[in-house]
């Protein structure tokens, strides 16, 4: 089976958000689930401009041409060395060296990932590889699946189509002439919204034989209004086709008895070493260093999305309280400033680091008592999986995958986390105080960490499930290999 993944973003090479741990981790997982001689799973990126300031050992494979208006486009495709996975690089002049991953601009970037999305097709046409599966990740990607439908290529007239949805908001607005200039028209006889039928998602949703949710209780939100971003009436119509498959965490890269940022490396039997992390990040960032007192962690994209609002009101209303708190993002300017400004209000209880600094996530992860997750929608979350690994106990939101991976019993002995229903401050600071009064027994709190720690969010099992999928979209696009295996 010929498996064909595509995304903006993927571990080791390049990551801005969540999908660059799914891009990264997801393919190796499902080789080594299914085995290398069932599946030939090859990766392909855009040549992002931070790619190409990197030394990275690739050679040159081949270039191809895309259809384009007024006149046709060249790119360029290299493919990189040393890889466990095949991964492939795709440049051209639509693809500049100047731009981020992602820019504000979605009319710029519908550009570029339409761009690459056709350069991938063509590019297997090129070498003769065919998928029999491929594998879009979110609207940056969708345009491949759309594609396939519009120009009916008998190339493809095998391949089988799935579409991850990560974040359903994000649609592609802005992009609909993007995908007019490469040749695809709205999809007017869809069922689709017609404000929709030109979008690169919904139309990669609408050509896709399975969507998957990155968790099975987003697979089921996106189907409601308040989650389904005016698409859910057609979502509903495609029920059978969607499913919710939990996205997983690498643990060689989270691990705290192997990590080398830590200050004071721990695990399950050395518990008690992690005071020893919380002390010297107090420490380091001036805030009193008391050993007894939760330390609460933050380390978010600062958007209204990931209920940064809510946290800091919910931090403000209880600040006669026995804690502290240390807030590490970027993000909204707006989002930001109030974190400072709760800093400068309560400069001994908080620590706001207001930059993307992977090695300082790491060392908050081990050093807080707890995360805090107040989403109003998260469709899979992975802060909650990596902090439970940490002994960290996660507070979250009772939505999509905070919901399936967070266990809230009020029963210290089979929780490993708090959970709270509606995105409003009273009822995230009533939780806050629960959470503080659990920590002051102490017995009660080393229970859930252990709970917590021994929690399995390996992509193992999400893996078996992909493949799986793979499986059975393949013998529906394939009814003669399937008749064949069973009557030999």
């Amino acid at each position: 089976m010929n498996i064909l993944f595509l995304a903006a973003e993927a571990e080791p090479y390049i990551k801005v958000g969540g999908l660059a741990d799914v891009a990264g981790s997801l393919p190796p997982a499902i080789q080594q689930v299914a085995g290398a001689e069932n599946v030939d799973i090859r990766v392909i990126l855009p040549f992002h401009g931070a790619l190409q300031r990197q030394s990275l050992a690739m050679h040159f494979v081949t270039q191809v041409q895309l259809r384009h208006y007024p006149q046709p486009v060249e790119a360029d495709v290299y493919q990189l060395e040393h890889t466990d996975i095949t991964t492939y690089l795709i440049n051209g002049a639509l693809l500049s060296p100047e731009a981020p991953v992602y820019t504000s601009d979605t009319g710029v970037d519908g550009i570029k990932y339409t761009f690459f999305s056709l350069a991938a097709l063509e590019f297997c046409k090129s070498i003769q590889w065919k998928p029999d599966i491929i594998h879009a990740n979110d609207w940056h990607t969708a345009p491949a699946l759309y594609a396939i439908d519009v120009f009916a290529d008998p190339f493809f007239s095998q391949s089988g189509k799935v579409i991850t949805v990560h974040n359903l908001p994000y649609l592609g607005h802005g992009a609909a002439e993007a995908l007019s200039v490469f040749g695809l028209p709205p999809a007017t006889n869809s069922t689709l919204p017609v404000w929709a039928q030109q979008l690169p998602l919904p139309v990669g949703l609408y050509a896709a034989d399975k969507i998957v949710a990155v968790s099975p209780t987003y697979a089921q939100e996106i189907l409601t209004p308040d989650f389904g971003a005016g698409l859910d009436s057609y979502l509903v119509t495609r029920r059978a086709d969607i499913c919710g498959i939990l996205n997983g965490i690498d643990y060689r890269l989270w691990d705290p008895e192997n990590d080398p940022v830590l200050p004071y490396p721990y695990g399950i039997e050395q518990l008690s070493l992690k005071v020893k992390n919380k002390i010297k990040i107090l420490q380091d960032f001036s805030l009193p260093a008391h050993a007894d007192v939760i330390l609460i962690g933050m380390i978010t994209r600062m958007d209204y999305q990931k209920g940064v609002d809510l946290a800091i009101k919910a931090l403000r209303s209880i600040s006669d309280q026995p804690w502290l708190a240390f807030i590490l993002g970027t993000g909204s300017p707006v989002l930001e400033q109030a974190v400072i400004q709760l800093h400068h209000e309560l400069p001994d209880k908080v620590q706001a680091v207001i930059r993307f600094d992977p090695t300082l996530s790491h060392q908050i992860y081990a050093a807080a008592d707890l995360l805090l997750i107040p989403s109003r929608y998260e469709p899979c979350g992975l802060t909650q999986m990596i902090a439970m690994k940490y002994g960290t106990l996660p507070l979250g939101r009772s939505t999509g995958g905070l919901k399936d991976t967070i266990t809230d019993n009020h029963d210290p002995s089979i929780s490993c986390g708090f959970l709270f229903e509606n995105p409003a401050p009273d009822e995230l600071a009533e939780t806050l105080i629960r959470a503080i009064k659990t920590y002051q027994d102490h017995h009660a709190w080393k229970s859930m960490q252990i709970n917590a720690m021994k929690q399995d969010f390996s992509w193992n099992q999400s893996a078996l499930k992909y493949y799986q999928l793979y499986k059975e979209i393949y013998q529906y696009h394939h009814p003669l290999d399937k008749a064949t295996r069973s009557n030999p």
